[in-house]
């Protein structure tokens, strides 16, 4: 009877985080979970347009990073510096540093951080907030294309251990249901990308690991790790700026 009971109630913290957890209706859900009360996760909607096929999966048409690069953010005056892994997410990780070098992250604020009932994370990316004046909902929104017009999507893309090449545009975990060993998973200071529902609709919203998150590992793709500056990434609260981001190491494997 205790192992069924302590199986409901990680359940249910599980259930209570991933409802909130994606890029859509970005208010942070402060939610607690008490042993004498439960708490019915807040209903969200979006209006973040569906990727079509032909956004997602020409995977040849999108930036890829063939190799590692370093990419220093600065939050509140303090470097946070992340190790990107093209060698195992070469298109997630090829998005994000295409994006910091447009210079995309440049005053964008984290719209969502979220430490209760336990750290999880800390997201960013949402065009939309470096508009002082925007009064919508962040969280919605991706990276427009300017040659496109459009905004652009990447496919999830996850690497399990002893695959030669990553899965494409297919959840692996199923939210902590299936046990998977990936090559990146979320331990505490993984970055990785948030999407709605749709396993293809990743576009620039990021976010970073407070602890580790293992009922996350194949369904979000992780694709870089906090190196130095942890510390800095703990005292982000929900409001607060990035200032710069720039590739200081590895630009040469970005490929177009």
């Amino acid at each position: 009877m205790k192992l069924k009971t302590k199986f409901w109630l990680k359940s249910l913290i599980v259930i209570l985080l991933i409802s909130s957890f994606t890029l859509v209706g970005c208010e942070v859900d402060q939610a607690t979970n008490t042993a004498n009360k439960e708490q019915t996760p807040t209903p969200t909607q979006t209006n973040t347009p569906i990727p079509t096929q032909t956004q997602t999966m020409q995977n040849n048409s999108l930036a890829r990073l063939e190799g590692k690069a370093t990419v220093q953010m600065t939050v509140n005056g303090s470097p946070i510096t992340i190790e990107v892994d093209g060698e195992n997410a070469p298109i997630t990780a090829g998005n994000f540093v295409d994006l910091v070098q447009r210079k995309v992250y440049d005053g964008l604020p984290f719209h969502r951080v979220v430490r209760s009932p336990q750290p999880f994370v800390a997201q960013g990316g949402d065009p939309q907030g470096k508009d002082p004046n925007f009064t919508g909902m962040l969280g919605t929104g991706g990276f427009i294309d300017p040659e496109t017009n459009e905004q652009r999507y990447i496919p999830l893309e996850i690497k399990l251990k002893g695959e030669d090449e990553p899965t494409y545009g297919q959840a692996l975990g199923q939210q902590g249901r299936n046990a998977v060993d990936v090559v990146l998973p979320h331990s505490r200071g993984a970055l990785a990308m948030a999407r709605s529902q749709m396993p293809n609709s990743a576009s620039s919203q990021f976010y970073f690991a407070l602890s580790q998150l293992d009922f996350l590992d194949g369904d979000y793709a992780v694709f870089g790790y906090v190196t130095e500056g942890m510390e800095v990434v703990d005292q982000i609260q929900q409001g607060d700026r990035i200032t710069t981001a720039i590739v200081t190491k590895g630009l040469e494997n970005l490929k177009k």
